[in-house]
């Protein structure tokens, strides 16, 4: 677990530590941050993550387009969407562009568990 690379990737702050604290707390510590699709894409490609935790509503470059970049530079990473966006139609695109999970907000730590545990 220690070594599975974690790139969370969410525009608000208090989201990005509340969910790095969360896998943290699940024995998950090789954890990196982007604030955006933009930065996540370049971190994707440096560190090429295990799992990649996204948002759908963030500014310049939502998830959902985010999603199809991530994954040519990063092939082999699973991407859970995290998003207080719930709405079906948005959850069928993303796994149509290649997510593996999905997550609504506010989420559980048991939720987040789940989800690493059937991703790693």
């Amino acid at each position: 677990m220690e070594d599975a690379r974690i790139l969370v990737v969410d525009d608000a702050i208090f989201m990005r530590k509340l969910l790095g604290n969360t896998l943290k707390e699940l024995g998950y510590s090789n954890i990196e941050y982007a604030r955006d699709g933009f930065e996540a894409i370049k971190k994707a490609e440096e560190i090429q993550p295990h799992v990649i935790t996204l948002d759908v509503s963030m500014p310049g470059m939502d998830g959902l387009e985010a999603i199809d970049k991530i994954l040519k530079v990063s092939a082999k990473s699973k991407i859970v969407m995290v998003s207080a966006v719930k709405s079906q139609q948005v959850i069928n695109s993303a796994i149509a562009r290649g997510a593996a999970d999905y997550i609504p907000k506010p989420f559980s730590k048991r939720e987040i568990e789940n989800s690493m545990k059937k991703l790693l």
